[in-house]
């Protein structure tokens, strides 16, 4: 009978070490684990995988997450081990997620085995074992290990002075405190679930990696410590943003060297007590060629209704230092640039491929056959494709055109999306050069081209569905809180059917409060955006409202370009004295009445996409 797979990804295995003189290294490899085996090969570029290595479950004893505070070498922080034939095999996981999966899966498989009674939860390194300091190898483990596929996690009880009814009680006074930095599903039934910003009382912090907290409702679970914070607190070292005793000459040498766009870290400040936020940035300068530099911001600290209160470059305001860094991560908001990429001293940086929150989304270049180009535009080329006996489109990327980490963004954003209206992403191919997404093929191509070479051919009814058909994505966007930034015609595709469906995610964002400040020298398309983002580079889900009143005049001027003789400074000196465009000759003046009022000056004053979409479907 044939082995059946089980999981497969890309992980980095660090090297088995059988003489203490052989040096320390980490390698990518791909990992496949089925119902016989866990075997890892080498991936090479245009050509077949190498296999180089195979273990039969049959031989595996143990195998269980590793818990160490030593930084971890390379780019992929989360490790676990695999004990056989009397050798430590140590894997690292691009996430938390992923190493659960992997774990609990290789228990699964080897539950009837010769397991170990006890194993060593930390690391072989340096001619002894971290956890119990002995010296000999194959020592016997100093931890009980649970054959258990969802582990040992067990629940304490609550002590009395924290079992409290209400969070913030006068006994306890803000003491055991923390604050969810992002939401969280649990992926086990011992997990508790997060809400951003909601508090929660700590009950254990002892495991270096999952911590026990209760909710108001007195429910407990485990949770993964880098997404709580305590209130008010300063204990920074499990996140790698953070990088004590480094001197403001050695972060920038640092960043400069690393030369990531948002590469950052936060650092003791000069002044002790205080803390620094270091981030490199290619952003033009004045006369408007790029200029790679490093800027320092100091995290300030005011007191505000009693408590202690934290900022950055503009006043927004949070309870402690981690909601400060997760705001940044997400929204420059007066920053040079977003913080995207945390940099360590004590870690080694690769240009390795896109990394995924689950091993599904990778597509395997030898299955992807490359048809015809279908377009191009100032980023890349999408080009007709065929995938596993599926027509498909792969969305290239053209080299120096946009970064490998604007690719993965995007990327990221549209693995977390799934509606009809809404372009389907397949899965991403990062063994390519450059990396590509492969896509839903839209046979009608993009929405602007269609109404021109349809001129006259379309009803206003169909028209309509058309705004329709791109409302109800938008309004699914709106309820995520992610924000498109780049609505127009040209970045809608008309399926074989007709149906419109939303595209281009290169610059969308999630924003967890409907504010989203770009960094200096954004290019956005001006006949498509509003006067704040124009004014202030401040977008949000009411300016993606405006730029679908200029997409339904598009739609109803049959893909003719707004604004089509006058230059951008005109449109904007134009739109300052609250012109906006005419009603197209096909557009019912009820549906003309919907687009003014996407064109609002105030942004509060226009409406939601769910109001919106309520009202076209009257229209």
């Amino acid at each position: 009978m044939d082995a059946m797979l089980i999981l497969k990804g890309t992980m980095i295995k660090k090297s088995q070490q059988r003489r203490r003189t052989s040096p320390c290294n980490y390698k990518e490899r791909l990992f496949i684990l089925d119902t016989r085996s866990l075997s890892y090969l080498e991936r090479r570029p245009g050509k077949k995988p190498i296999l180089k290595g195979c273990i039969q479950l049959s031989n595996i004893r143990c195998a269980e997450i590793v818990c160490s505070s030593i930084p971890i070498p390379c780019t992929n922080k989360y490790p676990f081990q695999v004990f056989h034939d009397n050798l430590h095999l140590y894997i690292f996981a691009p996430d938390n997620y992923c190493r659960q999966r992997w774990v609990r899966a290789l228990k699964e498989e080897i539950r009837l085995n010769n397991l170990v009674v006890k194993y060593h939860p930390n690391f072989w390194m340096y001619g002894r074992w971290q956890c119990c300091h002995q010296t000999e190898k194959l020592a016997a483990g100093c931890k009980e290990y649970s054959p258990e596929p969802n582990g040992t996690k067990v629940l304490p009880e609550v002590p009395e002075s924290k079992n409290t009814d209400r969070l913030g009680s006068p006994d306890n006074e803000g003491e055991g405190l923390v604050v969810a930095l992002q939401d969280y599903t649990p992926q086990g039934h011992s997990d508790l679930p997060l809400k951003a910003d909601q508090e929660y009382t700590m009950i254990d912090s002892s495991h270096p990696e999952w911590w026990i907290i209760q909710d108001n409702m007195g429910q407990k679970g485990f949770v993964p410590c880098t997404y709580i914070a305590e209130k008010s607190g300063r204990n920074f070292d499990r996140f790698d943003w953070y990088n004590k005793d480094v001197t403001r000459l050695q972060a920038e040498e640092l960043l400069m060297t690393e030369g990531r766009e948002g590469g950052f870290m936060v650092r003791d400040s000069r002044h002790a007590g205080f803390y620094t936020v270091s981030v490199f940035t290619k952003a033009a300068g004045s006369n408007g060629l790029k200029n790679p530099r490093v800027k320092h911001y100091q995290i300030k600290v005011i007191v505000a209704g009693g408590e202690q209160r934290f900022y950055l470059a503009e006043k927004h305001l949070f309870n402690n230092i981690p909601q400060v860094i997760t705001y940044h991560k997400l929204n420059a908001a007066g920053l040079i640039t977003r913080l995207r990429r945390p940099i360590s001293h004590n870690s080694i940086s690769t240009n390795s491929s896109f990394i995924h929150n689950e091993d599904r989304w990778e597509v395997d270049p030898e299955e992807l056959v490359l048809g015809e180009e279908l377009g191009s535009g100032q980023f890349g080329m999408v080009l007709e494709a065929r995938w596993r006996e599926k027509r498909v489109a792969v969305k290239m990327v053209k080299e120096e055109a946009m970064s490998e980490d604007e690719f993965i963004e995007e990327a990221q954003v549209l693995t977390k999306l799934s509606h009809c209206k809404l372009v389907k992403l397949y899965g991403v191919c990062s063994q390519r050069n450059p990396p590509c997404l492969v896509l839903e093929l839209m046979e009608n191509g993009c929405l602007s081209d269609y109404l021109r070479a349809r001129k006259g051919q379309l009803s206003p009814a169909t028209m309509l569905v058309m705004c329709l058909d791109v409302s109800e994505a938008m309004a699914y966007l709106e309820s995520l809180k992610i924000i498109h930034r780049d609505l127009a015609a040209r970045n809608c595709l008309v399926s074989k059917n007709n149906e419109v469906k939303v595209s281009d995610f290169g610059m969308a964002r999630y924003v967890p409060d409907d504010l989203y400040t770009c960094s200096m020298g954004s290019k956005f398309s001006i006949k498509w955006s509003a006067p704040e983002v124009i004014k202030y580079s401040k977008f949000s889900s009411k300016s993606d409202i405006w730029s679908f009143g200029v997409l339904m005049w598009e739609v109803f001027s049959e893909g003719r370009m707004p604004y089509e003789h006058n230059t951008n400074t005109e449109v904007v000196e134009a739109l300052a004295t609250g012109l906006r465009l005419p009603r197209p000759r096909l557009a019912p003046d009820a549906l003309y009445l919907l687009m003014e009022g996407c064109w609002r000056q105030k942004p509060g004053d226009r409406p939601s996409f769910a109001v919106l979409l309520h009202e076209l479907a009257s229209v």
